[in-house]
């Protein structure tokens, strides 16, 4: 009979941890995902955008959310029409009429900028965190055929969340130096 329980509370176990990953992976790739693979410049160029006009935006709560602007978006394949589109998270105002290059992702066109990294990675890692340290819990779980005390697991998990905001300053910092530099 115990033999029996531990079985199904490993399979209970590892089908669980295998849920948690996906569904995390899976809200990473809808959300944060391409918003933060345009941002870090993975991929060719989308097209350009010339700008109308930069603004400060805000959040839901009035804050300051970085710069925005709008303008005409430019694909780069032959015969896609125009259209207009919001810069999203720009690296700096631009002057109207400026040309600069983006990729898109969810109706938007991002520029490789250091505070869109630091926003959209530390977002990325905030929303992933608590899947890996459920997953890692529930693996360990069922390594020991039983559901263990998760005390450990829960503080490493805060520790992750402490270390991703770390993270995200660091990768922001460096990309904001190279997009500078280069």
């Amino acid at each position: 009979m115990r033999r029996a329980v531990q079985l199904l509370v490993r399979g209970a176990a590892v089908v669980g941890g295998l849920v948690s990953l996906a569904v995390g992976g899976w809200l990473l790739w809808l959300l944060p995902g391409p918003p933060l693979a345009a941002v870090l410049g993975v991929g060719p160029v989308d097209g350009v955008v010339r700008v109308h006009e930069c603004h400060g935006n805000t959040d839901s709560e009035g804050q300051s959310d970085g710069t925005g602007c709008t303008g005409w978006y430019t694909p780069r394949g032959a015969g896609a029409p125009e259209r207009e589109i919001v810069l999203d998270m720009a690296g700096e105002k631009h002057d109207q009429g400026a040309e600069v290059e983006v990729r898109t992702a969810h109706g938007k066109a991002y520029e490789l900028s250091g505070g869109a990294v630091q926003e959209l990675g530390t977002g990325a890692g905030l929303l992933l965190v608590p899947f890996l340290t459920l997953s890692a819990w529930l693996f360990a779980s069922a390594g020991h055929g039983r559901f263990g005390d998760g005390e450990g697991f829960f503080f490493a998990g805060l520790g992750g969340l402490i270390l991703v905001i770390a993270l995200g300053f660091a990768a922001g910092l460096v990309v904001g130096i190279g997009t500078a530099v280069f």
